[in-house]
């Protein structure tokens, strides 16, 4: 199970497909409109697993995508409007570049005819397109971009592993079970600017440390987000039968250094409740936040029209059965949002007033069913509770059988007192007949004692 892991888990993505990005360059407030869900079947399988002599084990996980129809609301060749990420993350890196610089850029993107706004299909932004762009970066920037063919947010992900982890089986210490060791070789990152953001802490998000308590939190290293996460509890539950532990996203996890200290090494930072993922996503101005900046500072979503965030749809939570560890259910909710704003010199950038433009949220969930689920109810749910009744049961049964002997043992007794009490008082009444019929014949005449002995 651990290998392959039998869970069902599905991504469903929602583009923010923007309504005016005419009036968007002309200055105007953005409008956008929520597409989907698009939703695929996600596979995961652990290869090249080594078993290490340090009590931990290292292996690679590949994920693969399989669009499901059925379950979503559109097909992937549905047109989606949305800012040109290429094209107004490379004006922002310009921004304070040479003019004449920005002059060349301006007529480069005229020539190769990009705008600040695309219109591209699902499956194009999901898993990439082809752009002129790219070659022509690569070729005179061949570090700029961290990718040298097709562009596309979830490029990447798919039909390719998450990093090498090594974590701790837990064989010689379970509290420890499943914690990273080392991710790609390295026991923290260097994407932020504090040893604390850039430490690699907690599991690699599958599995915890058994016996959980409401003290108890969930660790866990995102290598999509760059870093590690700590969710906290909130309530016990209930899932198909099976106890759980609720835990759920604190309110600092994206809040700025301003508000929540720890984080300052995160920054810089804007608004609290985004964060900057630029520096581990090729410097372009990008943000992670809740969907629709659900516990964000309110100025987000005010500044574009269509967002309407709210605890029920766009917060995130995990389904942890405490005496294993083991998640039961769980919906990791995030979004990606784009820095954009008029970049002067740069012509395709009009006049856009700087805002953060959500691009799309995604919920990666998964809940255990069928036959793991019925195992797992029956073995470490219902066999304990049968056991925990069989114990009365027993006790009972066991106080039972020790009356009886003590009953029998009570009757006994009373038999044999009942047998020695007649028995005594049987030779005292013959004594008294005895020592009466001597008395008679001492003192009465012989004819007398004759007759009364006959009587």
């Amino acid at each position: 199970m651990w290998k392959e892991i039998p869970v069902p888990f599905y991504l469903s993505v929602y583009f923010f497909d923007v309504v005016n990005p005419n009036e968007i360059l002309q200055g105007q407030k953005p409008q956008v409109r929520e597409r989907g869900p698009y939703v695929y079947r996600e596979f995961r399988h652990k290869s090249n697993i080594t078993f290490n002599d340090n009590d931990t084990v290292s292996f690679l996980e590949y994920r693969s995508f399989q669009f499901q129809p059925d379950k979503s609301r559109g097909l992937e060749s549905d047109s989606i409007v949305m800012p040109n990420i290429l094209v107004l993350s490379a004006a922002m890196m310009m921004e304070n570049g040479p003019m004449s610089l920005k002059l060349i850029m301006t007529l480069a993107f005229s020539t190769l005819g990009e705008r600040a706004f695309m219109n591209r299909t699902v499956s194009e932004i999901m898993w990439g397109y082809e752009d002129p762009l790219i070659h022509i970066v690569n070729k005179y920037f061949p570090n700029m971009f961290p990718f040298k063919g097709k562009f596309g947010l979830f490029a990447e992900l798919n039909n390719s592993d998450s990093g090498l982890f090594t974590v701790f089986t837990g064989v010689k210490n379970f509290s420890r079970i499943h914690l990273v060791d080392k991710w790609n070789g390295v026991s923290k990152v260097n994407f932020w600017h504090s040893d604390q953001c850039n430490m690699i802490n907690g599991t690699s998000g599958q599995i915890w440390a058994p016996f959980m308590t409401p003290e108890s939190s969930l660790e866990f290293y995102s290598p999509e987000a760059c870093r590690s996460m700590k969710l906290i509890y909130k309530e016990q539950g209930v899932f198909e039968g099976i106890p759980t532990f609720r835990f759920v996203a604190p309110n600092t996890l994206f809040a700025n250094g301003s508000v929540y200290p720890p984080n300052e090494g995160f920054c810089p930072c804007r608004e609290s409740g985004i964060q900057n993922v630029s520096t581990c996503r090729f410097n372009a101005p990008l943000f992670l936040s809740h969907p629709h900046f659900y516990n964000a500072d309110p100025v987000l979503a005010e500044a574009v029209s269509g967002l309407h965030p709210n605890p029920e749809e766009h917060s995130l939570f995990l389904d942890v059965h405490p005496v294993t560890g083991i998640p039961m259910n769980c919906s990791v909710k995030l979004q990606l949002s784009l820095y954009i704003k008029s970049v002067k010199g740069i012509g395709q950038t009009g006049k856009i007033e700087p805002v953060i433009l959500p691009l799309m949220w995604f919920g990666e969930s998964g809940a255990m069913e069928g036959e793991t689920l019925q195992t797992f109810y029956t073995q470490l749910v219902l066999m304990p509770k049968v056991l925990r009744y069989a114990q009365y049961v027993l006790l009972a049964l066991g106080c039972v059988l020790l009356l009886i002997p003590i009953v029998y043992q009570i009757r006994s007794q009373e038999k044999c007192y009942l047998f020695w009490s007649s028995s005594k008082k049987g030779s005292k009444d013959k004594e008294a007949i005895q020592a009466y019929s001597e008395s008679l014949m001492t003192s009465a005449p012989k004819g007398t004692v004759l007759q009364e002995a006959r009587l």
